[in-house]
């Protein structure tokens, strides 16, 4: 867990200094042109910022353990705060896409530098190598926080590219081009902050994880021998990680301690499902039949 905290970091901060160059340069470039498509794409950057900042100063709290506060530890901490990134990116989006439209009522004032091409060149770059940088980073995370900057800085590369055909429109003599580019890089960003905050409202509503994914953890018990049904199988994403609950039938002659090793054996099953965290178990003398009562989605089966 320390390891994955300063993986968590690192990766954090990459993406914090990286955006602060990126709005540097192309800050004052698109300022000292007048060109709104590199404007936009610094203020998309100036997100990202506050969006990096906050993934890191919040973020990290995922990776602490439970507490007398948290007793079910700070798994919500992490998507409460990429929702929050994906919020911002949507506000930014329409204002972007306010000032493209005025824009283009207005005239384009922007005016085109061997300079522009420099700066893009470098944002280009910038993003690009965060992106893998983060996304490599994640392989082993699975940070919804990580995930959803490096979506963003994959989401840059694409603004950087519009921003791109915006001063190409403005050498060639089309200036109306610019404004353009900066429309489409407000709906790019519209458009990822509403994916990034769907994703993450799912972690907080505590929505049921994908049936393929349910499927693989009631195999994980049933596949135990000792198993002769399931029911009341429950499975609910807490934060980022899943929660599962369930009651398994076993035989009546089993003594106290051997029930209990079977418990322990359940919990290590099922908690080597990818992205289970908590494990909670009931145990029942086979014979009830209440596995009988299960619904026709197999939730339980008995094992032999």
């Amino acid at each position: 867990m320390t390891d994955d905290r300063a993986s968590f970091v690192r990766a954090s901060w990459v993406n914090v200094v990286s955006n602060v160059l990126k709005i540097a340069v192309e800050g004052a470039l698109g300022v000292f042109s007048g060109s709104l498509a590199l404007v936009a794409d610094a203020a998309h950057s100036l997100a990202d910022l506050l969006a990096s900042a906050v993934v890191l100063v919040w973020g990290r709290s995922s990776f602490d353990g439970p507490d007398e506060t948290h007793p079910h530890g700070h798994h919500r901490f992490e998507p409460l705060t990429a929702l929050f990134v994906g919020g911002v990116l949507v506000l930014l989006g329409f204002k972007l896409l306010y000032d493209a439209g005025r824009s283009l009522a207005e005239g384009s004032e922007a005016r085109y530098g061997a300079l522009l091409v420099v700066g893009l060149g470098f944002a280009l770059a910038n993003r690009v190598a965060c992106y893998w940088y983060t996304k490599r980073t994640n392989r082993d995370l699975d940070s919804p926080g990580l995930r959803a900057l490096a979506a963003d800085s994959l989401n840059d590369v694409y603004t950087t590219l519009a921003a791109f055909a915006g001063v190409a429109g403005m050498a060639l003599g089309y200036p109306v081009l610019d404004p353009v580019a900066g429309g489409l890089v407000s709906a790019l960003v519209v458009r990822q902050g509403v994916e990034i905050s769907r994703e993450n409202i799912d972690y907080l509503v505590d929505r049921a994880p994908p049936e393929a994914h349910q499927e693989r953890i009631r195999s994980a018990i049933r596949d135990h021998p000792e198993v002769h049904g399931i029911h009341d199988f429950a499975a609910y994403y807490t934060g980022n990680v899943v929660e599962v609950e369930f009651h398994a039938e076993i035989g009546r002659g089993h003594s106290l301690v051997e029930a209990h090793e079977i418990e322990t054996e359940l919990r290590s099953r099922v908690r080597e499902v990818e992205a289970v965290e908590d494990v909670h178990i009931h145990l029942d003398p086979a014979g009830l039949g209440e596995w009988k009562d299960a619904d026709e989605r197999g939730l339980s089966h008995p094992s032999g």
